[in-house]
């Protein structure tokens, strides 16, 4: 039996009106034959009437009505489609799979195809890969990539199927289908990544440049020619930031300030800021090469904080030794140059200064720790033992933070307790140390300047008062809030720097023989038996510490290799392979040797004699760690190789430590650090 099609909603009750409007009539019709009988009959036709002419009206008005309103929604149906065909939006509907199952007319012209359908989205953009589709509780995700010359923004946005199928007259559901449909929409963005860029281009970028052996470089050079020298750098400087559109201003004699849109800034980073190489050509007779440091703040949110970026930047250049540049964004710290050994400060001025302030810091506490780098060397302990000495000097209670004693300065340690009061506590593990510790504490920390390198990490955050004393070149990574910090790169050692306080802190101050022998200890071991690093200074130090009892012969007793630990380091020198003709590689395993990393630091020492090698690099596998010693005379900068492999150290001794990783793969990462920064020029 035919069934006819019936209204539902607002439409059935907009059509039902008329039966409640008739109904109502006829109530009132009854209502007025009790006022007025011939009102009430004529009432009644009318009410009679408006019922005949309603049925008729909706007896043959109602299928052409519905044949009007299908028409109006198959035609409204077919607008949407061809709106959503025509749309200049490109976009397309996606299966589970990522294969196309329509588009519109927009993504047929950007992928090029009258029929993509059943081909995986992939195959024309290769950025939207499977793993970039919303699947389970992801409902929508966002791609952004390039194809051709334009940029793209594509959201993909996930449309469950299970209602449409649950109310379908066609599939049969069992409740549990969770399939879906994956709409793709294309914005076009080249336009606003161009203005971007533009934009970003034309930003701001502050600059600070500083001449690092202004005085020296003068005093090397005839008085009437030194206002020459100076005309001739500042005009290379003022010509070299005015080829690339900057503006630059002498502030001081020895110090530039300048500025720079980042489009020119990135030309230096091309360049390698070549100006550091073009300033040291200017000869006039000078027997010195004048060196700069330059620091660059970009990519700030204010000028103000470009500027501090700047400085902070100038710093880290400074305290790397100079002869380099650095650049430093919101999203790190970039370094160039640092080609040259930083050059030794003649006068012992600072030293002074800064042993006086150690001195005000110290005498202001009632007790001093003294702390090192993990895996302690000879020039920590003894760098230590000096501090301990200050500290005891001036009338307050001293101790040595010290975890693990490794047999290379057992002697030493062993030596300097000997010497010292039986009944009191010198040594402390961090344990002790953090209990002992407290607001009226003074720590010091020698011989490291990283933070995650100290001995007790968190006894930094204990203490209030933080003095650093170190030689090693900066990084990025540094001991916040230090009350005091005396880092100096050319220095041998920090024995060698200790040993130079000690001399102004306190009029009068005589080291024990112990204590004497364990400075100069550091100083033998850091400069290699005072062929690596050793200046006029380094010598003067040593000159000191042996009139107040150091003995040569004692000290070379401490630190002589016993049989295993020379067997395995012959044997790392034997393994040595030369890679790209001028670097020495080689293993040195743990085996029977007592110090393992020792033994690697000599073994890369020792391979620096072979004609022909600028670099060496020993690496030791010890406790699940690789650890690569790296060594150089002067023609390579290791530490900046070191640097990339998450490491640090100095212009020509450097180290790193590896992680998770096997001796085979440790050392594929160093040979293809080397390859890259050879061939990009970086050394």
């Amino acid at each position: 039996m035919k069934k006819d099609l019936k209204f539902k909603g607002r439409l059935r009750l907009y059509f039902q009106m008329p039966v409640w409007f008739g109904i109502l009539l006829a109530a009132t019709n009854v209502a007025i034959y009790t006022v007025d009988v011939t009102a009430g009959i004529i009432l009644s036709c009318f009410t009679l009437l408006y019922l005949i002419s309603f049925l008729f009206l909706e007896h043959f008005n109602r299928p052409i009505i519905m044949t009007e309103l299908v028409s109006f929604a198959t035609q409204y149906g077919q607008i949407q489609k061809r709106l959503l065909r025509d749309l200049e939006l490109p976009n397309t509907l996606l299966d589970e799979n990522g294969h196309i199952i329509w588009a519109n007319k927009a993504f047929l012209q950007i992928v090029g195809k009258e029929k993509p359908e059943n081909k995986v989205i992939t195959s024309f953009f290769s950025a939207i890969t499977a793993d970039k589709l919303p699947t389970g509780d992801v409902d929508e995700t966002e791609v952004e990539f390039q194809q051709g010359d334009r940029d793209y923004h594509a959201k993909l946005k996930r449309i469950p199927l299970a209602e449409m199928v649950e109310n379908s007259d066609i599939f049969e559901s069992d409740g549990a289908y969770d399939g879906c449909l994956i709409a793709v929409y294309l914005f076009d963005e080249t336009a606003l990544k161009i203005a971007l860029r533009e934009n970003d281009n034309q930003s701001l970028a502050v600059g600070l440049l500083y001449i690092d052996n202004y005085e020296e470089a003068l005093d090397s050079v005839e008085e009437v020619r030194r206002s020459l020298l100076t005309a001739l750098i500042e005009r290379k400087v003022n010509k070299y930031f005015a080829s690339i559109d900057g503006i630059v201003r002498k502030m001081e004699k020895d110090k530039f300030f300048f500025i720079l849109r980042k489009q020119s800034l990135k030309a230096l980073l091309e360049n390698r800021f070549d100006l550091l190489e073009d300033v040291k050509t200017v000869n006039i007779g000078n027997e010195m090469s004048v060196t700069l440091s330059i620091g660059v703040g970009v990519g700030g949110l204010t000028y103000g904080q470009n500027y501090e970026y700047a400085r902070t930047s100038i710093d880290l250049a400074l305290g790397r030794g100079g002869d380099q540049a650095v650049v430093k964004t919101q999203e790190g710290v970039s370094y160039y140059g640092g080609k040259s050994q930083r050059v030794e400060k003649n006068t012992r001025v600072k030293a002074r200064v800064k042993a006086h302030a150690l001195k005000e810091i110290i005498t202001s506490k009632d007790r001093v720790m003294v702390m090192g780098h993990r895996m302690t060397d000879a020039d920590s302990f003894g760098a230590a033992v000096g501090i301990y000495r200050i500290a005891k000097a001036l009338g307050r209670s001293a101790f040595i933070v010290l975890n693990d004693i490794s047999m290379s300065i057992k002697p030493m340690v062993d030596h300097f307790i000997s010497h010292e009061d039986e009944d009191e506590l010198i040594l402390l593990n961090s344990a002790q140390a953090m209990e002992y510790a407290g607001a009226n504490t003074c720590l010091v920390v020698v011989d490291v300047n990283k933070p995650s390198l100290t001995e007790c990490p968190e006894l930094l955050k204990q203490c209030r008062s933080i003095v650093v004393l170190d030689h090693h070149r900066q990084s990025e990574e540094i001991i916040e809030n230090a009350t005091l910090s005396y880092i100096e790169s050319y220095a041998s050692s920090a024995c060698e720097m200790v040993a130079e306080i000690i001399q102004y802190v306190e009029s009068g101050l005589k080291l024990k023989s112990a204590e004497a022998d364990c400075l100069y200890g550091g100083i033998v071991i850091d400069t290699n038996n005072f062929i690596s690093k050793a200046g006029v200074r380094t010598f003067e130090a040593a000159a000191y510490l042996r009139r107040n009892g150091a003995d040569v012969t004692r000290v070379r007793k401490m630190f002589r290799d016993d049989v295993f630990d020379y067997r395995a380091k012959a044997d790392a020198i034997s393994r040595a392979s030369v890679f790209r003709e001028v670097f020495a590689i080689s293993a040195c395993k743990a085996g029977e040797a007592h110090n393992p990393t020792i033994v690697g630091a000599q073994a890369a020492n020792e391979l620096l004699n072979i004609t022909g090698i600028k670099a060496s690099f020993v690496l030791t596998d010890y406790n699940q760690v690789i650890y690569i010693s790296a060594r150089s005379i002067d023609e390579i900068n290791v530490q900046i190789i070191m640097e990339k492999l998450g490491g640090g150290g100095h212009l020509n001794v450097a180290a790193a430590q590896l992680r998770d990783t096997s001796l085979e793969e440790a050392t594929e990462r160093l040979k293809e650090t080397l390859t890259v920064m050879q061939e990009e020029g970086e050394i």
